[in-house]
């Protein structure tokens, strides 16, 4: 199996099909990813207190990697991700990036970016516009 097909399944039996027992097929057990919390290492458990918790907020997901480049053990990949709101329906589309290093069939170092703020934005957790409006330095309005 490819790095590439690694990864592949890894959003497929993951995020795809809700399949939490996959991620001790894919995920190294003393794996730390980085970037999906800021300032927190992401493990096997956490993944899975992570899945469960965007699961719930989203309908069914669907994981496009546009973009996959392998050098060497590591791999790196744009990730679009289709889905729609849990409540409303209204489609959802979000992106990111993975950068990972695969050994033996499992995911050993992961470095992640997704655009949450978007997200939260189609979700109706943010304002429109977050990032623009904080980027003139006006503070967010949670009233």
């Amino acid at each position: 199996m490819s790095k590439s097909d690694v990864l592949r399944e890894w959003y497929d039996e993951v995020w795809e099909n809700g399949n939490l027992d996959a991620i001790d097929r894919l995920f190294a057990p003393d794996t730390m990813a980085e970037g999906l919390i800021p300032e927190m290492q992401v493990g096997p458990d956490d993944f899975r207190d992570f899945v469960t918790a965007f699961q719930q907020l989203v309908g069914p997901i669907r994981v496009d990697l546009p973009k996959v480049v392998e050098n060497g053990d590591w791999l790196a990949a744009v990730i679009r991700i289709e889905t729609s709101r849990a409540d409303t329906g209204a489609p959802v589309e979000l992106t990111g990036q993975v950068m990972a290093r695969v050994c033996d069939g499992k995911m050993v170092e992961a470095y992640n970016q997704v655009d949450f703020i978007s997200l939260f934005e189609q979700l109706g957790q943010f304002p429109p516009d977050t990032l623009p409006v904080s980027m003139t330095g006006q503070r967010l309005d949670w009233t």
